[in-house]
């Protein structure tokens, strides 16, 4: 999945990038290179919580990988952590839908989470309580299912 937006071409006539000195060419061989490797994928690490026994689990869902913790399916739609230049800051968009047997599935949270202000949007439940950790990039391995 290429997440760069489509090159702009250039001007009729121009042979060169609007602002910069490189050939049009040049420049749509840095967007080719630039493109993510299909082999690599984003990964958030978010710590669980079962509130019931107190047990506490580490766990890493790719972008758009439903992941379960008890009855909870957890999808991951969007990480990013900010450049070491900048103020730290880990935010994760999720989508949370318990499952329960006797019944459908039920939307119980959609929405960003931030690592440096849990409480600012957090997952309401009585019994799980989820966090945002880290995003990481991934060697193309699928993550462990836990609980």
């Amino acid at each position: 999945m290429n997440l760069l937006p489509p090159p702009l071409l250039p001007p009729a006539g121009r042979g060169r990038v609007r602002g910069g000195g490189l050939p049009w060419a040049a420049a749509i061989a840095v967007v080719a290179v630039a493109a993510p490797s299909p082999a690599l994928s984003q990964v958030a690490v978010l710590q669980a919580l079962d509130k019931v026994t107190a047990r506490l689990s580490l766990v890493e869902a790719s972008v758009n990988q439903p992941v379960k913790f008890g009855t909870l399916q957890i999808t991951v739609r969007y990480c990013r952590t900010r450049p070491p230049e900048e103020p730290p800051e880990t935010s994760v968009f999720l989508e949370v839908v318990e499952i329960k047997p006797d019944e459908g599935p039920a939307r119980v949270f959609s929405g960003w989470m931030f690592a440096s202000s849990p409480a600012l949007s957090a997952l309401e439940h009585p019994v799980y309580d989820l966090r945002v950790i880290a995003c990481k990039i991934s060697a193309g391995v699928a993550p462990a299912e836990k609980r």
